[in-house]
């Protein structure tokens, strides 16, 4: 189904934001203009679709142990969420995160990035991969479909390494703890990647519900570039971020380096691994150029 962005909005008329202002604030990525009005038109009524196939699903689990006799802990919900570099994935998985822990019957929602399961840097130098960070190959697959599966399994406690923004890597000593949620957000580039051996399981296989959000690949260009120039204007200013040699660039040096490192990085694993993977999705969020959403294509039951 395609619906455009006041049919989608039309389906949930009644329904009252739960977020302050400060908050979704507070939630927007840099250079993404969130708005209320974007909030209330389309991830409220995202956040209702997801409680109804939660619900649906534990009401199917429930179903099924009793016809096997069994009493097993409800399942976690998996929710995916995938797209480009600077499309904005990460700032809709933090939005549906707090909206979904509003709803009553799905209050402990835990939020994991991909980016914890990157290898190391030294270990992406070893193998001559640095150059290819964000790329399928740049993740440990095994350890985050591991993860997924322990989470998904009920295990009591599971933790996931944690990824430092400011240093671009992993920090040995810290992790991310998840325990038992109602709803577990996985958020990365090539979270809807099949298989890389074209058998066995893919991460993508433990999902109950996917998202890939959209965009022309010039407005993510686009947008990839300002969001460097915020960046460098701010947290590479840091002497202890990876990036902080970029900080004294003159914005036409930052806009060149911006585009270099888009055409020669993003945009490949864009068009080569992350689009391909679009049609795996359940929902498809379309963005305009302005960064709000126009269009949302949902696969029908």
């Amino acid at each position: 189904m395609e619906l455009d962005r006041a049919d989608w909005a039309a389906l949930a008329p009644t329904m009252r934001l739960p977020l302050k202002e400060t908050e979704i604030v507070q939630l927007r990525g840099i250079g993404e203009p969130l708005e209320m009005a974007e909030v209330t038109d389309v991830y409220l009524p995202l956040s209702r679709l997801l409680n109804l196939y939660a619900a649906g699903a534990r009401q199917l689990h429930r179903a099924t142990s009793d016809f096997l006799g069994e009493r097993a802990r409800p399942t976690p919900f998996v929710i995916g969420v995938a797209g480009s570099v600077a499309v904005g994935k990460s700032t809709i998985a933090r939005l549906l995160r707090e909206l979904l822990a509003r709803w009553e019957d799905t209050p402990r929602v835990e939020l994991v990035t991909t980016d914890g399961f990157l290898f190391p840097n030294a270990e992406l130098t070893r193998r001559g991969l640095m150059e290819r960070k964000g790329f399928p190959e740049s993740y440990d697959r095994r350890a985050l479909l591991r993860f997924v599966a322990d989470v998904k399994s009920g295990a009591p406690e599971v933790r996931a390494p944690f990824y430092s923004h400011l240093s671009y890597d992993i920090i040995p000593d810290a992790q991310v703890v998840v325990r038992q949620p109602d709803i577990l957000i996985v958020e990365g580039l090539n979270v809807l990647q099949p298989s890389h051996t074209g058998h066995g399981l893919s991460v993508s296989d433990l999902f109950d519900f996917a998202v890939y959000v959209d965009a022309r690949t010039s407005d993510i260009a686009r947008w990839y570039e300002e969001r460097f120039l915020k960046l460098q204007r701010g947290a590479f200013s840091n002497p202890k971020s990876y990036f902080h040699r970029f900080a004294s660039l003159t914005e036409v040096e930052a806009r060149h380096r911006a585009r270099a490192i888009w055409t020669s990085i993003n945009e490949p694993n864009l068009l080569q691994n992350i689009r391909p993977t679009r049609s795996r999705a359940t929902l498809v969020l379309r963005k305009g150029e302005n960064h709000s959403v126009s269009k949302v294509l949902l696969r029908k039951v």
